[in-house]
């Protein structure tokens, strides 16, 4: 579980219902049936109308990695680049299989199968790159979809707002709904907005992160991996690939690396 997003989504509710609470109003003042009908329901009815069905259902479905947690750590990537190294060093490129016959990551079991086949580095490099390019595309269709519910929820608050308003006009003779109908039609801006910006965005933006982490994680095995296979001494290889890590991460990765020397 991610804790960042559960948190910053369930402590912003809680400011929001204190909020209701200090300015003396009712929750229930803030709930209306049509304005949910109006602002969600035709949130995702045109979405529907933008996307094909499968695709809307597995962008949906994007919401749980938002909210989930995978550990993507780039230092133990280069460790691990760098045991391989020492193998293919010691025993030669071969001895690489039986060790990706037991990893658990996909892709760098691909490259390294692709090595032990004799593929050529820079057909190995193109097809490593063509699969990050198709998981970075499917990416960004994810972030689109939450992008466009970030767009389309403000309109249908104002679409909500105006069927609110043009129902209080249609009521003036009895001024005792106009209040009411005023809020009712407020409430559905209200809806809009809380679905665009404490909502959609996040998930969107949250989502573009854990893609960028795990875009480069790849591209720290691609590299890794042509070290391997054009023979490069380990100690070089890790030094490049240190290259792909921010200073901070850098400077725990080197004192990790003194304490286990020491």
């Amino acid at each position: 579980m991610d804790i960042a997003t559960l948190g910053g989504f369930i402590v912003g509710w809680i400011l929001i219902i204190v909020s209701i609470l200090l300015a003396k109003a009712s929750i229930m003042q803030f709930v209306d049936i049509p304005s949910v009908l109006i602002v969600f329901g035709g949130t995702a009815c045109a979405l529907l109308m933008s996307y094909p069905l499968p695709k809307f259902l597995e962008s949906m479905k994007t919401i749980k990695h938002a909210f989930s947690h995978k550990e993507l750590d780039p230092t133990a990537v280069i460790n691990k680049i760098n045991e391989l190294a020492l193998a293919a060093r010691k025993e030669g490129l071969l001895a690489l299989e039986e060790i990706a016959q037991g990893m658990d990551d996909a892709f760098l079991q691909k490259g390294i199968l692709l090595i032990v086949d004799g593929t050529d580095a820079e057909l190995l490099r193109s097809i490593l790159e063509t699969e990050i390019a198709f998981i970075e595309n499917r990416h960004k269709d994810n972030q689109g979809f939450w992008n466009g519910v970030a767009d389309l929820g403000p309109a249908w608050g104002m679409i909500g707002t105006l069927v609110g308003l043009i129902a209080m006009l249609g009521a003036l003779d009895d001024p005792t709904t106009i209040g009411p109908k005023m809020g009712v039609a407020l409430i559905t801006t209200l809806y809009g907005s809380l679905l665009a910006n404490f909502f959609a965005t996040p998930i969107s933006n949250k989502l573009k992160i854990k893609s960028n982490e795990e875009i480069l994680h790849k591209q720290v095995m691609i590299e890794g991996l042509l070290s391997i296979q054009a023979g490069e001494n380990p100690r070089v290889i890790e030094e490049k690939l240190k290259a792909f890590l921010s200073p901070a991460t850098r400077s725990v990765f080197d004192n990790a690396q003194k304490s286990e020397e020491e």
